[in-house]
């Protein structure tokens, strides 16, 4: 088995496609977009309405309704969409198809980045706030520039996470006729092809393990060294070696008559 998807895995025309189906490449390419719609639309809704639950502390039972929409089963939900949507949309293309699939995207991503984004603004220390608020700064202001900067690294997990889980997920869109990776792990089960149905998984697993790698770069490169305690070596020493430095300079001075 293991050699078959190896061989699946290396054989040109896969990639490139045929009159008949998509290639790997293509197919990626779809599986991207509807994963890329979902985050967008997810955190449209979840961070907004995090960071006005986290700072304002008022209706964090939003926070578990999100979360209790874990539970919900994606091909369940998918095919009841579908049966009520298609009525509504049919005869426009893929729309009826991929409606209801984005729907399922959202839901399942939605929880991570609202929970998330949530608990990051609601576990700033009180006596930072205490401190901003201190020097004059607004509600908004708090908001914007403590609370977000500090919050950001959950934020970010938050983001991975619900990645992660749309990336896996967006298989489902080949249920319902549309393109993505998942068109050959149903391919190959429907044909017995159980090397294009390894394949197809193994690329969805390579996938998500590439998405989380750019992430994790974006995340290293956005988030405050501050917030993250993230410093050079090289950095820290010369900070250190300047301060004992002044130190001597100060005790020489002191005793000096």
């Amino acid at each position: 088995m293991n050699g078959n998807v190896f061989v699946w895995l290396n054989d040109p025309l896969n990639w490139t496609g045929t009159r008949f189906q998509a290639g790997i490449i293509d197919q990626i390419g779809a599986h991207l977009w509807y994963t890329v719609i979902a985050l967008v639309i997810s955190g449209v809704i979840g961070f907004p309405l995090g960071l006005f639950i986290g700072h304002t502390g008022r209706g964090t039972w939003l926070v578990s309704v999100a979360n209790g929409l874990r539970a919900l089963p994606t091909i369940g939900l998918l095919i009841l969409l579908y049966v009520m949507i298609s009525p509504l949309i049919s005869g426009r293309g893929d729309a009826v198809y991929l409606v209801p699939t984005e729907i399922v995207l959202v839901l399942l991503a939605l929880p991570a980045i609202l929970a998330n984004t949530y608990a990051g603004v609601r576990n700033v220390e009180p006596a930072v706030r205490d401190a901003a608020r201190g020097m004059g700064m607004t509600d908004s202001q708090v908001l914007w520039q403590v609370e977000l900067p500090n919050a950001m690294p959950l934020v970010f997990s938050g983001v991975r996470s619900a990645a992660l889980q749309v990336i896996a997920t967006a298989t489902i869109a080949a249920y319902v006729g549309l393109e993505g990776l998942g068109r050959f792990v149903y391919d190959g089960l429907a044909s017995r092809d159980f090397a294009q149905m390894a394949g197809g998984a193994v690329l969805v697993a390579a996938l998500a393990l590439v998405v989380d790698l750019v992430l994790a770069l974006v995340q290293r490169y956005s988030v405050s060294r501050g917030v993250t305690g993230r410093f050079s070596r090289r950095a820290v020493h010369s900070d250190s070696r300047e301060a004992t430095i002044t130190e001597l300079e100060a005790a020489e001075e002191l005793s000096s008559p």
